[in-house]
C-alpha cells in the first residue's frame, strides 16, 4: 500500500498544505489505486487521468482538499465535456455543456475528478448491477452487492481508490451503500446543496446529493463548502450556526433518541441488523444518551410506499421525457433495461391526478413526521433490513420486470422516509457480521439538524472507531 491509502481527505489535503507532497504525487498515487484495484470491482466506469494529471501540476484553488482525487458518480451532477451516462443505454452519449453548481463548489475546495462512478440506470434501484456499466462488486465480498445506487462511489472509498467521491440519495441512495461497504453517509436536509442551474425537481424534491466518506470530518468539511442553496433554488434549509467541522468533536450533550423498528412495508428484519441497533443502543446509553424503545405510527403510513412509487414513476418520466427532448430521440423499450421501461409505463398511466395527490399525502407525512420530534432529538433504525445481499438478487423474470421494486422495498424499508420528509440522515458503520459484512445504522435528525448528527457521528467515531477496518481488497 502507499504511504497516502489510509488517510482520509483532510489529512491528505494537510500534506499538500505543508507541502510535503504534491497534489500530482496524490493523483498519481489514487490512478495507480484505480488501475490495480478496479479490474476486480468495477467501480469506475469513466477516466479522466491525464486532464487530472495536468490539473495537478497547475496552481490549484487553495482550500479544504487542495489536491485530494475525488470520483464523481455518472448521474445526476453535470460535466462539462465529461459523458453523463446515467448508467443508461438511452443517455449513454449526453455530454453536458456545463458544470453543475455544485461540482463548480466543490472544484472551488481545490479537488481534483479522476473520473465517474458505476451506478445503476437512473439510480433507481438499490444496488449497482447495471446493463450498460455492469455489475459492481462489493470489496468486503466480490459476490455481494455494494447497494446502490452510489454503489460505484462507495466501492471505491472503501477500497481506498479515493478518500471519499460524489454521492446522491433520493431513496437511500448514499446511506444504502455506506452500510453496505462500511462507509460514513450523510444525506443532507432538503435544500442544503445545490441543485441547480437546471437540475429540475422531478421527484417531490426526494433527491439530496453529497458524498460518501470514511470519516466523519471529510464529510462535515465538504458540506462546509459546498451547503448553500443556488440563485432561484425552489426549496432552502435552514441556515447553520457555525460551521459543521465545529460540531466535529463538539459535545452532543444528553440527547433523547427514538429505537423504531417498524416500517411501513412490514419487512422482516435480519438478525444481524437487529443486533446492530441493539448493540448501538447499549453504546448510546453508556455515552450518557437516553433511548426510548418506541415504534412510532404516523398518519398515511399505510398508504406511503403506493404514494412514494407514484412520484418515483412520475419522475423516471420527466427524466425519460426531458432526456428524449433534449437528444431528439423517441423512447423505446430496446433503449432501457426491463424494470425502468416498466415503472416509465406505470408513470404514464398515472396521470396528473395521481401525482397531485401522491404529493399532497407525501407532504401531510412529513408535517406529521416533523412533529414526531418535539420529544426526541434524534431517531435510530436500520440502515437497511438485511447485510449486502448477493448479486443478482434483484432480477426479474421476463414476466414480472417490476420484481425489483417489491425486493427493493423489503431491503430498503427505512431509508426513504427521510427523502420524503427532507430531513438528514446518516448511516454509521458500528458492526459488522460474523463473516465480515458491514452493517450500518441509521439515525434521523430534525429539519435543518445536520449539526446533532455530525455532533452524535463523531461522538460514535471516537467511542467505536471504525477507519482501521478494511475489506479484503483495498489499497
Amino acid at each position: 500500500m502507499d504511504p497516502f491509502v489510509t488517510l482520509d481527505a483532510t489529512a491528505q489535503a494537510d500534506l499538500v498544505r505543508r507541502k510535503e507532497v504534491s497534489a500530482l504525487e496524490l493523483v498519481d498515487a489514487a490512478i495507480a489505486r484505480i488501475e490495480r484495484l478496479n479490474p476486480k470491482l468495477n467501480a469506475v466506469t469513466q477516466t479522466q487521468f491525464e486532464q487530472a494529471r495536468d490539473k495537478a501540476k497547475r496552481p490549484l484553488p487553495q482550500g479544504p482538499f487542495t489536491g485530494v482525487p475525488f470520483l464523481l458518480k455518472d448521474f445526476l451532477l453535470a460535466q462539462a465535456g465529461i459523458p453523463l451516462t446515467g448508467g443508461s443505454r438511452f443517455t449513454r452519449d449526453f455530454i453536458p455543456d456545463h458544470d453543475a453548481e455544485l461540482l463548480q463548489r466543490q472544484l472551488r475546495t481545490g479537488l481534483v475528478v479522476l473520473g465517474k462512478t458505476n451506478t445503476p440506470e437512473f439510480g433507481l434501484l438499490p444496488t449497482t448491477e447495471g446493463a450498460l456499466l455492469g455489475a459492481c462488486k462489493n470489496p468486503w465480498d466480490l459476490g455481494r452487492s455494494v447497494g446502490g445506487s452510489s454503489g460505484g462511489a462507495a466501492a471505491a472509498v472503501a477500497s481506498g481508490m479515493v478518500p471519499f467521491a460524489h454521492a446522491a440519495d433520493g431513496g437511500g441512495s448514499i446511506r444504502i451503500p455506506a452500510a453496505c461497504c462500511g462507509l460514513f453517509g450523510l444525506k443532507p436536509t432538503r435544500g442544503r446543496n445545490p441543485l441547480g442551474p437546471e437540475l429540475a425537481d422531478p421527484y417531490h424534491a426526494l433527491v439530496v446529493e453529497h458524498a460518501l466518506t470514511r470519516s466523519v470530518r471529510d464529510s462535515a468539511a465538504l458540506l462546509d463548502a459546498t451547503e448553500g442553496a443556488d440563485p432561484g433554488a425552489p426549496t432552502l434549509a435552514p441556515p447553520k450556526a457555525r460551521p459543521y467541522l465545529q460540531e466535529v468533536g463538539a459535545p452532543p450533550g444528553p440527547l433523547r433518541i427514538r429505537l423504531g423498528l417498524r416500517n411501513a412495508v412490514g419487512a422482516p428484519i435480519h438478525p444481524e441488523c437487529l443486533l446492530a441497533v441493539s448493540q448501538t443502543a447499549n453504546l448510546l446509553e453508556e455515552l450518557g444518551h437516553t433511548v426510548i424503545e418506541e415504534d412510532l405510527t404516523l398518519p398515511q403510513e399505510d398508504s406511503l410506499s403506493l404514494h412514494f412509487m407514484t412520484v418515483w414513476a412520475a419522475g423516471v418520466v420527466y427524466t425519460i421525457d426531458s432526456f428524449a427532448q433534449r437528444l431528439g430521440r423517441t423512447p423505446s423499450p430496446e433503449h432501457f433495461e426491463p424494470f425502468t421501461w416498466s415503472l416509465y409505463q406505470f408513470g404514464l398511466s398515472q396521470g396528473l391526478s395521481a401525482f397531485l395527490q401522491a404529493q399532497a399525502e407525501l407532504q401531510r407525512f412529513a408535517r406529521a413526521q416533523a412533529r414526531a420530534f418535539t420529544d426526541v432529538d434524534v431517531w435510530l433504525m436500520p440502515t437497511v433490513a438485511e447485510p449486502p445481499p448477493p448479486l443478482g438478487t434483484f432480477g426479474a423474470p421476463p414476466d414480472a420486470p417490476l420484481t425489483p421494486l417489491f425486493r427493493a422495498a423489503s431491503f430498503t424499508p427505512y431509508s426513504p422516509l427521510a427523502n420524503l420528509t427532507g430531513h438528514p440522515a446518516m448511516s454509521v458503520p458500528l458492526h459488522w457480521t460474523p463473516d465480515g459484512l458491514p452493517v450500518g445504522v441509521q439515525f434521523l435528525g430534525r429539519f435543518g439538524g445536520e449539526a446533532t448528527l455530525f455532533r452524535l457521528a463523531a461522538q460514535l467515531e471516537a467511542a467505536q472507531p471504525w477507519a482501521t477496518r478494511r475489506p479484503p481488497l483495498f489499497g
